[in-house]
């Protein structure tokens, strides 16, 4: 082990419980409490990543509490594990949103329960792995891992057109995902070594020449398609909506942050030039989503449609805020990851709320659902401010240090990000008014005054709304510990390209 404080396997820990718990699952009776074994096994994930969040040194930029082992050593691959200030936040999100999922689903899956958890906890094997992996070959692994199960899960437990969804869902990702593997192939022959440390001091040996231009494309086509950037989003309205709410969760979460996480962790240390002068492309490919996606949105009649058009926006958003490659920009991109994944994620589950109760997305089978469900509709105002941004709750601080990094690089493209986010106001608030205000359009709506929220369900929806609130007040903490390695990685963008 390399730089270990703990001196234990902590995130060996973190990948692998997941998927010790899934083994156990799948020999055990469907009689023994499955959802229940589920659970625990991811909130012990969760208690045990309070270590790494306590044992973190905001100082140090580069990785920690790292792990490495020789793997395929003709081939210059390992097993190499750790975390910095780029992955530490998407790590606890994603260990958090695991759990909130799994409980989300304890009334809404009652078919094929053994399978299902089994594919939840898989999937949390494999993010977890995504945003600890230090080598490339590794971090592919898990990248393509994630596909498997969420497959399934949409396949199995979706909406009626499941099928469909599920088979474009795999499609898009695993033809993007082949770019990436011949880019990792060169990489790893150019180097010796799949090490993204190694690589990123070597990477002299293509900064600067055509190959470079090509490596950076071939990585990016990945994760805009994962992270669903304008024009490469096809796939996620049919997957958001068909998906069941906890994989829609885990969807809008975690799995949309991967694309940006993947362009900041290795896009701009390893392809300095190419980024720098890609930046005002992918910028306007941005502001396209920011934009495209507001519009769209307000058009949706369907709202968990809605939702995943407003997360294409959101993604613009982030994208902007990491292209305008200064402080204020990555890390205003980085912490709306987190927020985005807080809000949406929990504005999913309140969506989920609705469906299992009237079978239906369409908003015009609402209205009037305030008076019918007080604290649901509290809760739901709550959660749709903060995603509109409002001063005090935790989208406001990450999109106005969007908006400072993307001024300070190009005013033009700060005015049009604004634009969208006076649209996000436009069509969250039209939402909002469809579903609660006003009178009841279906006489079925009465029923609901009946159905309060359930114990799980506020128990998953409690954790976000802590967050949401906390955030906004006190922001702080979560810039401190992500500081360092951005500055890091500026310094390498600086040093390769002269003027950046």
């Amino acid at each position: 082990m390399e730089n270990n404080v703990l001196n234990f396997p902590i995130l060996s820990l973190l990948i692998f419980v997941p998927l010790a718990g899934a083994l156990i699952i799948l020999f055990l009776d469907k009689e023994k409490p499955i959802k229940e074994i589920a659970l625990g096994v991811s909130m012990s994930v969760l208690l045990i990543s309070l270590l790494v969040l306590f044992n973190f040194d905001a100082d140090e930029s580069q990785a920690q509490l790292v792990e490495r082992a020789t793997w395929i050593d003709a081939w210059g691959i390992d097993y190499y594990v750790g975390v910095d200030g780029v992955s530490l936040w998407l790590l606890m999100l994603t260990v958090l949103i695991s759990p909130i999922a799994i409980v989300s689903s304890f009334t809404a899956i009652r078919e094929r329960e053994k399978e299902y958890y089994v594919s939840m906890l898989l999937m949390q094997t494999a993010m977890t792995g995504v945003f600890v992996a230090l080598d490339l070959f590794l971090f592919y692994v898990f990248w393509e891992f994630t596909l498997a199960p969420m497959y399934f899960i949409i396949g199995l437990w979706g909406g009626p057109r499941r099928g469909y969804a599920s088979i474009k869902f795999f499609l898009y990702s695993m033809a993007g995902s082949m770019f990436m593997l011949l880019a990792i192939l060169y990489l790893g022959q150019q180097g010796d070594t799949c090490s993204m440390p190694e690589l990123i001091a070597q990477n002299a040996k293509w900064v600067g020449s055509s190959a470079e231009i090509w490596l950076f494309l071939a990585f990016a086509v990945a994760f805009a398609i994962k992270a669903s950037l304008w024009p490469f989003h096809s796939w996620l309205p049919d997957a958001h909506v068909q998906a069941p709410t906890a994989a829609s969760v885990i969807l809008a979460a975690v799995m949309l942050k991967m694309g940006a996480y993947g362009l900041l962790r290795f896009n701009l240390p390893l392809f300095p030039q190419a980024a720098h002068d890609a930046a005002p492309v992918v910028a306007v490919l941005a502001i396209i989503s920011i934009v495209y996606g507001a519009i769209v949105s307000f058009a949706q009649t369907d709202v968990k449609k809605l939702l995943a058009y407003s997360s294409v926006s959101h993604t613009g958003l982030v994208m902007l805020g990491i292209f305008s490659l200064n402080s204020q920009g990555i890390q205003g991109g980085m912490l709306h990851m987190v927020n985005h994944g807080l809000s949406m994620g929990a504005l999913v589950l309140l969506v989920g709320v609705l469906y299992e109760r009237r079978h239906t997305h369409e908003m015009e089978a609402f209205g009037g659902l305030y008076k019918l469900m007080p604290r649901y509709g509290a809760i739901t105002l709550i959660v749709t401010l903060s995603s509109i941004g409002l001063l005090g709750l935790n989208g406001f601080v990450s999109v106005f240090v969007i908006l400072q990094g993307a001024f300070a690089r190009n005013w033009v493209w700060a005015a049009f990000a604004a634009s969208g986010i006076f649209l996000t106001a436009v069509y969250m608030l039209t939402m909002f008014q469809k579903i609660f205000l006003g009178q009841s359009r279906d006489p079925a709506n009465k029923e609901l005054s009946d159905q309060p929220l359930r114990r799980h369900e506020l128990a998953a929806l409690i954790p976000l709304l802590i967050l949401i609130v906390c955030i906004g007040l006190y922001p702080a903490p979560f810039f401190d510990l992500m500081d360092s390695t951005v500055g890091g990685v500026l310094e390498i963008l600086g040093t390769m390209v002269p003027g950046a």
